[in-house]
């Protein structure tokens, strides 16, 4: 039994019983699997590595716009958001907050890194800025390549 013909094959002009149909081997399908299954095995590397560097760079792109929103918050209210508020400061009023004019998000899905934790927001300890930080793909502080720290 054939599972594949072969396409433009020449008409069998005979039509015996005992013509064979043209079509693939065993062997032939065998050595077509083994090539793509080589070619996937050199690319997938470089396809993870990219991806990888793509979630830092949207990272980064991700802290520049948190950066923007914290200075249009600072601007109406003269102070950035404490660490108890935090970054949800930016999508919803904090209780008590008079001159709040935001939303300065509209959502809090960019307060998310792109490996789906939430940055981690700090007020410098004498109010003069923030610092917004990410700690990679491992969740965990330092590292190297997608695990490396994104901070502003």
């Amino acid at each position: 039994m054939h599972i594949f013909r072969r396409i433009g094959s020449a008409d069998n002009k005979q039509g015996g019983p005992n013509d064979r149909e043209a079509g693939f081997t065993l062997v032939e399908l065998l050595v077509v699997l083994a090539i793509i299954a080589l070619i996937a095995t050199l690319v997938a590397p470089q396809v993870l590595r990219y991806l990888g560097s793509a979630r830092t760079s949207a990272a980064k792109a991700q802290i520049r716009n948190i950066e923007s929103a914290l200075e249009l918050y600072y601007v109406d209210n003269a102070k950035y958001p404490s660490d108890d508020e935090g970054l949800k400061a930016l999508v919803t009023a904090p209780p008590g907050d008079t001159q709040w004019n935001g939303p300065y998000l509209k959502t809090t899905s960019g307060l998310n890194d792109p490996w789906g934790r939430p940055y981690v927001y700090q007020l410098k300890p004498d109010a003069s800025g923030v610092v917004i930080r990410t700690y990679g793909r491992d969740g965990k502080p330092d590292g190297t390549g997608e695990d490396q720290d994104v901070t502003n």
